[in-house]
């Protein structure tokens, strides 16, 4: 218990500084997965598609986490909020696991589709990834600020407005990510990449 307790002041401590290494550790993890430079397991085809849909229900009922710790915190029941967002945090940390292996242990998809629907898929797409990248750092620093201060504490400190910021980049990123993997592997289908 000593030793959660110091982990627990010095991150109290410096926030910003844990912050920072928590999201350099995520975007390496996943530039590692995307450049081929960790060491994963190559997968079938069927592995693959597996892993995608597995990724889809996991950032499903994390969306569902983020709507219900909103709900929660607008009624004043931050146990429940506090619940509700370490549930969407970890469950992003079992997307990152599932995402890391899917992208360096197989291939890339690109959607069946012309015109109007390619140009709004790749735009969704393209906000989904920029989102998902700028909120890493807000989301890290809001559950950080979480976890080392009491809800009193927290009044005193920027965790409503990050966490207002890291909600809204975080649950569109979310959402937008969900529609694109619906258009992609339900409606119109894809081709290996």
């Amino acid at each position: 218990m000593a030793v959660a307790d110091t982990l627990q002041s010095r991150a109290r401590a410096r926030p910003r500084l844990v912050t920072a290494v928590v999201s350099v550790v995520g975007y390496a993890l996943v530039f590692g997965a995307f450049g081929g430079v960790l060491p994963l397991p190559e997968f079938s085809n069927d592995t693959v598609i597996l892993l995608g849909d597995a990724i889809a229900v996991v950032n499903s009922i994390a969306l569902l986490a983020i709507v219900a710790g909103v709900y929660f915190i607008k009624n004043d029941q931050v146990q429940k909020h506090r619940a509700a967002m370490l549930t969407a945090f970890t469950l992003i940390m079992v997307f990152l696991a599932l995402y890391i292996l899917k992208v360096g242990g197989g291939f890339e998809k690109e959607i069946v589709a012309e015109g109007i629907v390619w140009t709004a898929y790749i735009v969704m797409l393209a906000i989904h990834i920029l989102l998902s990248a700028v909120s890493v750092p807000v989301v890290v620093h809001a559950v950080v600020l979480g976890l080392t201060h009491s809800p009193a504490e927290l009044r005193e400190t920027i965790h409503a407005r990050v966490g207002r910021i890291a909600v809204s980049a975080w649950g569109l990123s979310l959402f937008l990510g969900l529609v694109t993997y619906v258009m992609l592997n339900h409606i119109y289908g894809w081709v290996p990449r």
